[in-house]
């Protein structure tokens, strides 16, 4: 896709505003091009496909992350707003197509992250890892898009159809062991295949949705992954909102009687108390009194609970939960020379990512601490103008992901957040 004037205009007037800092200004212009000219692929039949930048398929989760920031400019700008409206198109399409995938073909020509996955397959998928999160991120961007422009042609009979797919497919998963749902990769890490036979560790039945995998992709210890649960319910009043627009009483009544129950499974399973933080999250749970306490890089994460729209920033709770991610507590936070911050058994020990960096700043109280975070971001780039997935916390030169469009548009949100623009009808938007 190309350079609209509008989105050439609005990052003239991104520039302007940050013409005291051209390091930031030319950085922003790199990432806030790159995703649009090299990630996103409008297809013949008015849907956009997006690739995630160095991986030729589509993630349901990434590609909605990735376009996110250019609902800044949907209200304004037709040609966006259509692109928007594409994305959201193909992925619930894909949703129709298997709401347990994580990741798609352009086309159905059979292509596959391991073709040796022993799990229900079909040429369209790329990777059917099953995530919770792969289904509310295309809620999420349903409804802003919604926001932005009060445009309902997106939400059309395919929507209808994905959503209830959605509901079925949580139901079905708020009882696991009923799921006919298995995933199995041979000859691999232990963290991309699940275990017990493909089928997970078990959990209880708590009101929470199960998911097979983190947002990372990488499988879950407990079934039950709290910040995506969290995600699943603010996502499901996003549902019950839209359908009360569209007069959809029962669309809406099922949405909300399943926020409801996931809410209530979180209010009695999620939180621990921790001998240092308090009472806090738990990163993941089984309903059987077992926990693991850690936050990962990737969102949704604790760290992005305000962001997701779950609390507000200066939650109590939160807090405590933020402070122990912040911390050493958190296996997963790392501090060196050059950085410290936050991240994921995905990754090499010591490899924090801009991801989180950038959740770090957004869910900030203090300017001073969102700017810190900026700065923290363009000095550890490694001279590339664009942001990586993880790199030594001792030597950003070592990094991974050379290419990773989700990162770069992070950080362009959070620049926009410093200059106080936020995405319409994000939880945040002051």
């Amino acid at each position: 896709m190309q350079i609209t004037p509008a989105v050439e205009f609005f990052i003239r007037d991104v520039e302007r505003r940050l013409e005291g800092n051209p390091r930031r200004a030319a950085m922003f212009r790199t990432c806030f091009t790159n995703t649009i000219t090299t990630t996103m692929q409008p297809m013949p039949d008015g849907t956009t496909f997006v690739i995630t930048g160095d991986i030729p398929a589509m993630w349901l989760r990434d590609s909605a992350a990735q376009v996110r920031p250019y609902l800044a400019l949907a209200a304004h700008d037709p040609e966006v707003a259509a692109m928007i409206a594409g994305v959201v198109r193909r992925q619930m399409r894909y949703v129709t197509i298997d709401p347990y995938a994580n990741a798609f073909n352009a086309e159905s020509n059979g292509r596959r992250w391991d073709a040796a996955d022993e799990t229900e397959m079909n040429d369209w998928l790329w990777e059917r890892k099953y995530e919770v999160d792969s289904l509310c991120y295309p809620l999420q961007l349903a409804y802003l898009l919604w926001r932005a422009t009060g445009d309902t042609a997106h939400l059309d009979a395919t929507f209808r159809e994905a959503a209830e797919r959605i509901l079925r497919t949580w139901r079905t998963e708020q009882r696991h062991a009923n799921s006919r749902y298995s995933f199995v990769r041979r000859n691999c890490p232990p963290t991309d295949t699940l275990s017990h036979e493909g089928r997970g560790a078990p959990v209880a039945e708590t009101g929470m949705t199960w998911s097979g995998f983190r947002p990372s992709d990488d499988a879950c210890v407990y079934g039950y992954l709290v910040p995506s649960n969290m995600f699943a319910a603010v996502a499901l009043g996003y549902l019950a909102e839209i359908a009360q627009a569209l007069d959809d009483a029962a669309l809406r009544d099922e949405a909300r009687a399943l926020e409801a129950e996931i809410r209530a499974g979180i209010a009695a399973h999620a939180t621990v108390e921790h001998p240092e933080h308090g009472q806090i999250y738990a990163y993941e749970t089984d309903g059987l009194g077992n926990y693991t306490l850690m936050d990962d890089a990737n969102v949704p994460s604790l760290l992005s609970l305000p962001y997701l729209g779950w609390c507000a920033p200066d939650d109590p709770l939160y807090l405590r939960t933020r402070a122990f991610v912040l911390s050493p507590s958190n296996p997963f936070f790392y501090r060196g020379t050059a950085a410290e911050g936050v991240g994921s058994p995905h990754t090499p020990p010591r490899y924090i990512w801009h991801i989180a960096l950038a959740m770090q700043g957004l869910t900030a109280t203090d300017p001073a601490e969102r700017e810190r975070l900026l700065e923290l971001m363009e000095r550890t780039d490694a001279g590339a103008g664009m942001m990586h997935e993880g790199f030594d916390v001792d030597d950003p030169a070592k990094f991974t992901r050379p290419w990773f469009s989700w990162a770069n548009m992070m950080y362009c949100e959070l620049v926009l957040a410093s200059l106080g623009v936020w995405v319409p009808g994000s939880p945040l938007a002051r």
